[in-house]
């Protein structure tokens, strides 16, 4: 009998996704990650990885992945705390280190993983108050959810409303820095001082600003100039701008001996494969000096807005790779996303839950490997879907 409710329900559920064009679809790729794709037969232009720099396919990454698998094997066999950490994090969780000049650094596999460690190793219990973007990450909102803490949201990158939460008690705020499906930039300065004042503890994830911001591409702190006193937990990824897999979380002394002692995602889960944990040590020292890297990209990111701007395409605000045309209806999206595709372009429409009902997208990232040509290219697509679609 439970198991036919359960069948039923599950239907249910899968028949109403499927009605309101909100069902995923997996694609696999027959090619390297990068600036074009190919899908089965077709290559695509692609505007959906947050492959910032384009180093997951660099040659170099691709020598020292070989050797090092060579030398340590493929997995790492056991969580950091039993057998599973190497030579290889060590050397990892000190060039990230050195390299964000803070005291201590932890790698995870998955930032995913690492924000669940933070959010649960200083808002653990019922007397504890977690407050965030509503626009957070998914890993930060589940964070919270496993925790006993308190959870209170204050609306998209408004200060005011992050003001009147963090009036009193043991408090932690925890924000993006670069938001996921806006491109928006939080305004760091502003939420750590008042994070100052009010004594409240500040952690930031920076997954889509490591790599990118900052003249020595370490992210959102360097670009806003806030040190590890203004910003004690700072979780950034391996995965994105550098091209690798994995996180890491960096503070000081007593926030990263905190979550190994008591971040139950860094206690219970293996470890990365030490192989990749030398391939992100390689790809650290290439993002410090990828400078064109970035300045390339900046370039591409203000040729897009202008571009945008003169077809006056429906665009939220963002000055970061990460630019969302809206299309108002999940119906909408998968249509513009169809039609992208069928011009060459691979660009994924963003729908609820993933972002509010009303304001669903197709999500554009741009790289270092795209040209001026491209872009431009992509900008007349988006200009006929605007035009055609009456978006």
């Amino acid at each position: 009998m439970t198991t036919t409710r359960h069948a039923q329900a599950i239907r249910t559920r899968l028949r109403k996704l499927r009605a309101g064009n909100l069902l995923r679809v997996r694609h696999a790729l027959h090619s390297p990650q990068g600036a074009t794709i190919r899908v089965g037969q077709q290559q695509y232009v692609n505007f959906s990885s947050n492959d910032y720099l384009g180093l997951a396919n660099d040659p170099r990454l691709v020598r020292v992945l070989r050797a090092a698998v060579g030398r340590y094997g493929v997995g790492s066999g056991a969580s950091p705390l039993v057998c599973g950490r190497s030579r290889a994090h060590e050397q990892l969780e000190q060039a990230v280190a050195e390299h964000l000049q803070r005291a201590r650094a932890l790698v995870f596999s998955s930032g995913y993983l690492a924000n669940l460690a933070v959010i649960s190793s200083f808002a653990p219990g019922r007397d504890d108050l977690i407050v965030m973007d509503k626009a957070n990450h998914a890993s930060l909102v589940d964070g919270a959810r496993v925790s006993c803490a308190r959870l209170r949201r204050y609306r998209h990158t408004d200060p005011d409303g992050l003001k009147k939460l963090c009036a009193r008690g043991r408090v932690l705020v925890a924000t993006d820095s670069v938001f996921s499906m806006d491109g928006a930039l939080a305004d760091l300065p502003g939420i750590a001082a008042r994070c100052a004042s009010s004594g409240s503890l500040l952690a930031v994830d920076d997954a889509h600003g490591f790599g990118v911001l900052g003249a020595g591409g370490r992210g959102a702190t360097e670009l806003f100039g806030l040190d590890e006193r203004s910003v004690p937990a700072l979780m950034a990824t391996f995965g994105k701008a550098c091209g690798v897999m994995g996180a890491f979380v960096a503070g000081p002394e007593e926030i990263i001996e905190t979550i190994i002692q008591t971040g139950r995602t860094y206690m219970y889960s293996t470890a990365m494969p030490p192989a990749l944990a030398v391939a992100a040590r390689l790809a650290l020292r290439l993002v410090a000096r990828a400078s064109w890297r970035r300045e390339k990209l900046r370039a591409l990111v203000d040729r897009f807005v202008h571009g945008a701007a003169q077809l006056d395409l429906p665009l939220l605000a963002s000055r970061t790779p990460i630019q969302a045309f809206l299309t108002g209806s999940a119906t909408s999206a998968v249509k513009a996303g169809e039609y992208a595709r069928r011009a060459g372009f691979w660009v994924i429409p963003i729908r609820t839950p993933t972002v509010p009902a009303h304001t669903e997208r197709l999500r554009i990232t741009l790289n270092a490997g795209h040209s001026e040509e491209q872009v431009d290219r992509l900008l007349e697509i988006l200009d006929r879907i605007n035009r055609r679609m009456l978006l």
